[in-house]
């Protein structure tokens, strides 16, 4: 990976970023009602799909950024589970993921106007410590948007980590990939050391997609394989 320290101009590049897509974001937001009104589920999925290349076309042109996509980039009723190190892999699933159903904490859906947006989009909510009934919901979900033939893209790690890190798994993957019952491709990204928090960094962003993992392994088998693979770029 590499990175650029952190002078003058950089800063302004930060500070220019995060005006254009919290302004952006703010009057896309605007525009829900309208789009979801007229459009209904395809309006929500054109407005969220937007905002999310509205989001790459920042940290690229703006921040000067260079993503690296390496490996095959997945399709159809697959889990990919990612690498979790910055805000900027959650947005940007929409542009670089073909349609993907996304594990989303449940205070994501409310939101004001983006939270319909994104229930009408295909997040699957996760409530975490609420018991058996909110794990079958959440299965149950899943299942619905897979068999559209949609990726479920997934955070193994449940929520973002310093880069180098490589904390254990959250429980409830194991739980969701056997009951669930796709195969699993990971994903390692390097995005922390440049995009977290207000203050970014120029240099390459690198997405590794790993080789796909077969369904139905046992729990440490499966937990192993993963954690291996996405923590493939902690250099």
């Amino acid at each position: 990976m590499n990175t650029s320290p952190l002078g003058i101009g950089y800063a302004l590049r930060s500070i220019a970023f995060n005006l254009f897509f919290y302004i952006c974001s703010i009057l896309m937001g605007l525009t829900i009602p309208f789009f979801i009104g007229f459009g209904g589920r395809d309006g929500a999925i054109w407005i969220c799909t937007r905002w999310s290349n509205m989001h790459r076309w920042g940290v690229v042109h703006i921040l000067g950024i260079r993503i690296v996509i390496e490996g095959e980039v997945p399709s159809g009723p697959v889990f990919v589970a990612l690498k979790h190190e910055s805000m900027f892999e959650a947005i940007d699933l929409p542009t670089l993921l073909p349609f993907p159903a996304v594990f989303a904490k449940v205070e994501l859906l409310r939101v004001f106007l983006w939270g319909r947006a994104a229930a009408l989009y295909g997040l699957v909510p996760v409530e975490r410590d609420q018991g058996a009934k909110a794990l079958r919901a959440m299965v149950s979900a899943a299942r619905n948007l897979s068999q559209q033939n949609r990726p479920l893209a997934i955070f193994p790690e449940g929520t973002r980590v310093r880069h180098g890190t490589r904390p254990a798994l959250q429980a409830g993957f194991a739980g969701l990939y056997k009951m669930i019952g796709l195969p699993v491709v990971p994903v390692a990204v390097n995005t922390g050391p440049l995009l977290h928090g207000f203050w970014k960094r120029r240099g390459t962003v690198t997405y590794r997609f790993g080789e796909v993992i077969p369904a139905g392994l046992p729990r440490e088998e499966i937990e192993a394989r993963v954690r291996d693979a996405i923590n493939a770029l902690n250099d």
